[in-house]
């Protein structure tokens, strides 16, 4: 059976609605990680290990919307790096919390790195990508300030990681907001 490639509009409305949904869960895991993740170590460590455990799922969800892992290839390299990162952060809060920072910093170069290439394929079919290639260049930088955090005296917490998350919701709602935009002047 043939595969069919949806309608530019329907790949175009799947992809904002994948974009919400990006921003809903990290506006929920950025506010866990500032209440309830900074009065308990444990909720903390969860909360670390659950945010690449996301990142590979929404990676999976996307690009499977998207015409399947085949045809999306950084998504498909990004959910193997978040497994295994989900797992490398786990075990690093066995090890020390401070490595677990450095596994978030070298994570962040890379799926910073993924997502631009993601981004840039993108702004071809759908435009409006900017602000996911923005957000793709800042998580690279993002990663090297994790990675020099790691080397300092502060603890860090779900909350040290959670400005990062942030920035990341922020990024994914204004490129909802782009689709949604470009989508109303196309049929306007």
């Amino acid at each position: 059976m043939a595969a069919t490639t949806p309608a530019p509009h329907e790949s175009a409305t799947a992809l904002r609605n994948y974009y919400l949904l990006r921003t809903g869960v990290s506006i929920i895991w950025v506010l866990a990680a500032f209440t309830i993740g900074n009065g308990s170590p444990v909720i903390s460590g969860t909360l670390l290990v659950l945010y690449p455990a996301w990142d590979a799922l929404a990676n999976a969800r996307d690009a499977q919307a998207n015409g399947g892992f085949r045809a999306n290839a950084p998504q498909a390299l990004n959910v193997w790096v978040s497994s295994i990162v989900t797992v490398a952060v786990a075990a690093a809060l066995l090890i020390n919390v401070h490595l677990v920072l450095g596994v978030f910093g070298a994570w962040a170069i890379l799926s910073g790195l993924l997502q631009l290439v993601a981004g840039l394929r993108r702004w071809r079919e759908y435009g409006a990508q900017w602000a996911m290639a923005l957000s793709g260049a800042q998580s690279m930088l993002a990663g090297g300030f994790f990675i020099y955090g790691a080397t300092g005296p502060m603890t860090p917490t779900a909350a040290t990681v959670a400005p990062y998350a942030a920035f990341g919701a922020f990024y994914f709602l204004l490129s909802a907001i782009a689709l949604t935009l470009k989508g109303r002047r196309k049929r306007g």
